[in-house]
Order: structure tokens, then sequence, then C-alpha cells
């Protein structure tokens, strides 16, 4: 009896734990995980099973990996928030995998990414067509992002966080010299105090990072 309660107690305490854990982590759909996301939960429900699978085992000795994981978690979050870079570097970039009506077979082979798994997602999508296909972004998640030539035109960010995106301004044909002149034209000298630009209806719109104040 006493073994069926300490199971018991296992259980709930660390369905608790585990439902803590997971909400400081922030929220995050399933589809949307991370490969760091997955990581940590898959890492996590080891600890959870040896926890309920030892009994002779000190809890402590099972929870104590879990909250390390909660810490690297939120440091990772807390520095990937600051930096795009970083975002980058963990999550990656999403991939264009068709852009006007065109397959970029290079892309998909370094994404070991195949027509089955495209057309698989249009179907999902109710795209009949590639030639309809706008862009087409293979996400870091593995989700298919399609926009078709007849939805209005894709807003690219061109600067994130005070960091530039070059490959955005090659899909508007503008370089780096073009933007940083514009911004000086409306009054922002440093593209590090940027948090958001883009580049929409012929006219650039900026938002100051939340220490500056903010502008249009």
């Amino acid at each position: 009896m006493e073994v069926y309660l300490q199971i018991l107690f296992r259980t709930v305490f660390l369905y608790l734990l585990v439902l803590v854990v997971f909400r400081l982590m922030g929220k995050r759909e399933v589809g949307e995980l991370s490969i760091m996301d997955l990581v940590v939960f898959v890492l996590i429900a080891e600890c959870v099973a040896f926890a309920l699978d030892d009994l002779d085992k000190p809890l402590f000795e099972n929870v104590f990996p879990i909250l390390i994981l909660l810490a690297i978690q939120y440091l990772n979050s807390l520095i990937a928030l600051k930096s795009k870079k970083i975002r980058d570097l963990i999550d990656g970039d999403p991939s264009i995998i068709v852009e006007d009506g065109v397959i970029n077979q290079e892309e998909m082979r370094k994404q070991r990414y195949n027509l089955d798994d495209l057309f698989q997602q249009m179907r999902e999508e109710r795209i009949p067509s590639v030639q309809q296909i706008k862009y087409a972004f293979l996400e870091p998640s593995g989700r298919l992002s399609i926009f078709l030539k007849d939805d209005d035109p894709l807003i690219f960010p061109l600067i994130v966080d005070g960091y530039i995106i070059d490959r955005h301004l090659k899909f508007l044909e503008k370089d780096r010299e073009w933007l940083l002149e514009n911004l000086k034209k409306k009054g922002y000298e440093k593209p590090e105090d940027i948090f958001y630009c883009c580049y929409e209806n012929y006219d650039l719109h900026v938002q100051l990072k939340s220490t500056n104040k903010n502008g249009t």
C-alpha cells in the first residue's frame, strides 16, 4: 500500500511540476516547437519516467535535472529575445521553397525536403498548383507558409531588433545604402535603435525599441 501511495504522490507532484515548468517556458503551439524546445521536452519526459520507475531514488535527484533544463530554457529565451542572431542560430531561418511559381531545388536538397512533402502541404492548404504560389516558406518548425500571387503583396521586415535583414532587401531590389539613406531622411540615424521596420505603400514604417520613443 505504501508503494502505491508513493507512486500517487510522485505522479501528482511531477504532473504539477511539469505543468509549472512548461507554463514558465512560455506559450508555444505544439506544431511551432523549435529544435531546442523538442530537446528540452524529451529530456524532461525522460526525467519524469526515471522518477516514476525508480522509487528508491530520492525524488529531488530526479527533479533537479528538470530545474536545470528550466533554467537553460529560460536563459536561452532571454538571450534569444535580445538577439536576432542568436534566434537565427538556434531556431534557423525560414527557407524559400517556391518563388514566383518556381521550385528552388537547391534549397530543397539543403533542407532534405522533397516534392512529396511539398505537394502534401499544398494539399493541406488546398493549393492546387505551384504556379499559383508567389512565395512558399519552409518555417523552422517544418510548417509551409504559402502566399499566392493573387494575395496582397507580402510585406518583408527590413529591420528586426536592430538587425538589418539583407535577404529581404534583395526581394525589394534594394540595398543597405538605400535603407540607411531613407532612414536618415526620416530622422533615424542608428538601425540598432529600431525594433521593427518595413517598406509598405512606398514608405518606410518604423517602430523604435521600447527604451526609446516610438515613431512611424
